[in-house]
């Protein structure tokens, strides 16, 4: 974490800091709308050991996404699970692309690495280019005739 000027602490999108009443406030929610939320799995904080519920930033960003979602376009809470799930698994498939994409990267880089150590002459199978002779080549050990 890192500490401003003003002596406040910059806190993590995902750490579980807030308990349900702060979340609450800040959400501009009931608590018990949030016990509810967490119930029916739209938006499930954290826990502490004695099992009381602790809220990231990015929990209270759902929560007001779920209440916009429902107040201002009338979506229903089972639908908003779905769109919450949807956009999990986007993010999810987004990360494996970006992944998959770096890991291309990378053997693209290797193979040109590889090909570029090679000789010009003996990048294609490691057969020279050139074209065929018809010259006779004759080898004769040294030392004898």
């Amino acid at each position: 974490m890192s500490s401003h000027s003003d002596g406040v602490r910059a806190v993590a999108e995902d750490a579980p800091v807030f308990v349900i009443s702060v979340a609450a406030e800040l959400a501009g929610m009931h608590a018990q709308t949030l016990r509810q939320y967490d119930r029916l799995g739209l938006v499930s904080p954290g826990r502490t050991p004695g099992g009381g519920r602790r809220y990231s930033p990015r929990d209270v960003a759902l929560l007001r996404e779920v209440q916009r979602l429902s107040q201002e376009d009338g979506v229903n809470l089972a639908g908003i699970k779905r769109i919450i799930d949807l956009e999990s698994q986007v993010e999810a498939l987004q990360a494996r692309v970006r992944e998959l994409l770096e890991a291309i990267d990378l053997a693209e880089a290797r193979r040109m690495a590889a090909e570029a150590a090679v000789p010009a002459g003996y990048r294609r199978d490691l057969v020279p280019r050139s074209r065929p002779s018809s010259a006779l080549v004759v080898w004769r050990p040294r030392g004898g005739r």
